[in-house]
């Protein structure tokens, strides 16, 4: 460009952030909540506790028992409890639905997601029409305490980040009891059955299930 034209640049004291890579959108989350200023907007019912900034959009509802760890952003028609945990750099899109006794941490939800009751989703990308279903885990922290590796173009990658969960795509399901790996990654309108264990990819479109072997045994103790 510069052969045909005069090309300028501009020196910038604002932090550079690449978001080439999926895990990087939690650094841009992380960064912009920063700065966050509380305002609240929807419901707060009584019995709820709110440590820090929270912005809580039109006709959202934060409802009796909830504790929440700010900076948190809850977008709009969301509905939230009761009894849930909302700890830092936690960032809910609009209409999103969080079921009783549920923890997030530091994750981004996006539009119309609902995470069902008893589940926990830590530093992870959940996308839009996604349904998390109850007692649903997702781990975010390797055994051997190293960096969590995420597969890029067939390579695995360190995302630099010692605690990292999931990179779900719009349209995912999960089954019950349901859990996953650090670093998986789902593609988008897959289904993971109940009581699943994914360790590694899934690509688009895709129905998982596990299959159970059973022993049925006579049961004396009722004679």
């Amino acid at each position: 460009m510069n052969e045909d034209e005069n090309v300028m640049g501009l020196r910038s004291s604002n932090r550079w952030i690449d978001i080439g890579r999926p895990w990087e959108l939690l650094d841009v989350n992380e960064h912009f909540l920063k700065d966050l200023k509380t305002d609240i907007q929807g419901e707060v019912e009584d019995g709820v506790t709110i440590h820090g900034p929270v912005f809580i959009g039109k006709n959202s509802v934060v409802r009796s028992g909830c504790y929440i760890m700010g900076p948190v952003y809850i977008g709009e028609d969301c509905d939230i409890g009761p009894n849930s945990f909302m700890r830092k750099y936690t960032s809910l899109g609009n209409n999103v639905s969080v079921g009783n006794a549920v923890e997030l941490k530091n994750s981004i939800i996006m539009d119309n997601t609902n995470v069902n009751h008893l589940s926990y989703v830590g530093d992870s990308i959940i996308g839009s029409n996604c349904n998390i279903a109850a007692g649903t885990n997702i781990a975010n922290l390797r055994f051997d305490d190293g960096n969590v590796k995420i597969v890029v173009k067939n390579e695995k990658i360190d995302s630099g980040r010692r605690k990292m969960g999931v990179v779900f795509g719009d349209g995912v399901k999960t089954g019950i009891n349901s859990s996953f790996n650090p670093g998986v990654k789902v593609g988008v309108n897959s289904r993971i059955g109940a009581g699943v264990i994914l360790s590694k990819d899934l690509e688009s479109n895709k129905l998982l299930i596990a299959i159970q072997e059973h022993q049925i045994i006579e049961n004396n103790k009722s004679k």
